[in-house]
């Protein structure tokens, strides 16, 4: 029996989905856009910004690792005994945003800025009902090389 996903909260990417896509928010009057999706623009304070599916794949502006159990409300499986440090970037989505996100399939050595990434989605943990909660996070992309 397959274990039932749920995405981490709800709107923040299209699923289940065969090619998930992150949901940010673009305001009508203005046309700024912002992951995660807003109540108002945060440029320009109209009311009722549309829904925006944003792009796949952008590339990589900016990294870190982050070497410390992130705070409160923190809701991973790690504990400081089992905490290890991961990757923690920006990711620019061509004519878009820039998402904060985990990065996954990547080591320090293999990242570069402005290197090719592409969305996954990733298990993040298991809920008290036995359903494996997943989030996004973006990788190094398979398309790189061409």
């Amino acid at each position: 029996m397959a274990v039932q996903q749920v995405p981490i909260a709800d709107g923040v990417f299209t699923w289940p989905a065969d090619a998930p896509q992150l949901i940010g928010s673009e305001c009508p009057a203005c046309e700024v856009i912002v992951f995660p999706r807003a109540v108002n623009c945060p440029r320009c304070a109209a009311d009722a910004p549309r829904d925006r599916l944003l792009a796949r794949t952008g590339t990589l502006w900016t990294w870190t690792t982050q070497g410390f159990l992130p705070k409160w409300p923190y809701t991973g499986p790690e504990t400081e005994d089992t905490f290890s440090p991961y990757l923690l970037g920006y990711v620019e989505l061509p004519g878009e945003v820039k998402v904060e996100t985990r990065i996954v399939g990547a080591t320090p050595e293999t990242l570069q800025i402005g290197m090719p990434m592409e969305l996954t989605i990733v298990p993040h943990r298991v809920d008290d009902h036995g359903r494996e909660v997943v989030s996004f996070a973006f990788r190094p992309s398979e398309a790189r090389g061409s």
